[in-house]
C-alpha cells in the first residue's frame, strides 16, 4: 500500500526523517520524496538549496517535471510542478519554508491553503494566512502564475511566482550572501535580507492541513 503523501507516511508510525515512495491520489504513478518528519512530522519536502551546486536557471519542462538531486542528504533539487499540483489537489495544504544565512540565523514563513493549479493555468499559486519570522515575501503573489519566458524569468534566470520580479524568489541564482549584479536575481527573501543579499540554504515543503498530526503510537 503507497501513502499518498509524508502526513500518511508520518501517520503510519514512520518518525525518521527520510526517503519515501507516495503516490497522490488521481496520480497514475508513485515518486520518491524526502519527508520531513520535524516540526509535527509528515512534510513532503519539494525544494532544497544548500550551496549552488544546482543550477535552477532551467527549461518549462524541467519545472514541471522536477530536476537535482533528490538522494544525497545535501543534495539539491526542484520536486516538480506536476508533483506538487498533485500533492496539494488533494485537500488543504501548508506551506512551510525554512531559510538560513550565510551568518548562521535561521527564519521560517508558513502558509495556510497552499495551491498550485494546473499547467493550463500556468501552475498559479494560492496561499492564505502567513505565520512566521522572516516576514511575508509571498503576499503579493498570491495568485501568480509560473513565470517562464516573460520579463522576470529573463531578468532572474529561475522558474518562480511573479508580481514584482525578486519579492521573494528561492529558486534565484546561487551567491554568497551581498552581492552586486545587474539585477536582483539571487536567492531572495525581500522581507528578510532585502532584495541584495542572497540566502545561504533554503526548503520548502508541504503537508496536508485536515490531517491531525499527532505523535505516532511509538514515539517517545
Amino acid at each position: 500500500f503507497v501513502r499518498a503523501d509524508c502526513s500518511e507516511v508520518f501517520a503510519d508510525d514512520n518518525v525518521a526523517s527520510g526517503l519515501y515512495v507516495i503516490r497522490p491520489d488521481g496520480s497514475h504513478t508513485a515518486l520518491t520524496v524526502y519527508c520531513d518528519m520535524n516540526n509535527g512530522g509528515g512534510w513532503t519536502v519539494f525544494q532544497r538549496r544548500k550551496d549552488g551546486k544546482e543550477s535552477f536557471d532551467r527549461a518549462w519542462l524541467e519545472y514541471k517535471h522536477g530536476f537535482g538531486d533528490l538522494y544525497s542528504p545535501n543534495g539539491e533539487f526542484w520536486l516538480g510542478n506536476k508533483p506538487l499540483h498533485d500533492l496539494t489537489s488533494q485537500g488543504n495544504h501548508d506551506l512551510r519554508i525554512e531559510m538560513e544565512d550565510f551568518e548562521g540565523n535561521q527564519r521560517y514563513a508558513e502558509y495556510k491553503n497552499f495551491k498550485l493549479d494546473d499547467e493550463k493555468d500556468q501552475y498559479q499559486l494560492h496561499v492564505g494566512e502567513y505565520t512566521g519570522n522572516a516576514g511575508d515575501a509571498l503576499a503579493d503573489m498570491n495568485g501568480g502564475d509560473v513565470e517562464n519566458d516573460g520579463r522576470c524569468i529573463r531578468h532572474s534566470k529561475s522558474g518562480w511566482w511573479f508580481s514584482r520580479c525578486d519579492s521573494g524568489n528561492l529558486n534565484g541564482h546561487y551567491y554568497k550572501g551581498p552581492y552586486q549584479a545587474m539585477a536582483d536575481d539571487g536567492v531572495v527573501w525581500y522581507t528578510w535580507h532585502g532584495w541584495w543579499y542572497s540566502i545561504k540554504s533554503v526548503v520548502m515543503m508541504v503537508r496536508a492541513a485536515d490531517r491531525d498530526h499527532p505523535p505516532p503510537a511509538n514515539a517517545a
